[in-house]
């Protein structure tokens, strides 16, 4: 079982990545616009959150990704610096709670709300693969 909740809350962690002609919207094929794609911003934030927590997870510990509230205020051309904060606001369970922003010099480009729940590795590869199997030879 993770660490209490009142080690979590607070803590907060950062990503960041120059944006690359590969990393854009057109190159990934998502728009048709040569700045950096949403998804890469997505994936910057679930970077940080991550990171703030890594340390207080047990061994055999991991989050995965359930909800995600997001929005967009801008894009990032190429050459650009993304910086990305999670900061970890609140724990119920074993759900918990982050707060990202991402940014481009002082320009918010995007915030989200991410919640992540804490689960057991080797249980939830386990759990996974069944329901593959399940769902393969069902269809």
């Amino acid at each position: 079982m993770m660490v209490p909740a009142d080690e979590l809350v607070g803590a907060v962690a950062f990503s960041s990545m120059i944006v690359r002609p590969g990393d854009t919207a057109v190159a990934i094929g998502v728009g048709d616009l040569p700045v950096l794609a949403n998804s890469l911003i997505i994936n910057a934030m679930q970077s940080a959150a991550i990171a703030s927590i890594a340390e207080h997870l047990e061994n055999g510990e991991t989050t995965v990704e359930t909800s995600i509230a997001l929005e967009f205020h801008g894009g990032i051309a190429i050459g650009g610096e993304l910086r990305t904060s999670a900061n970890c606001t609140e724990v119920n369970g074993r759900e918990i709670t982050f707060i990202c922003e991402a940014y481009e010099g002082e320009r918010l480009v995007a915030s989200a709300v991410i919640k992540r729940t804490a689960v057991e590795r080797v249980s939830f590869l386990a759990r996974t693969a069944a329901q593959s199997i399940k769902s393969s030879t069902t269809s």
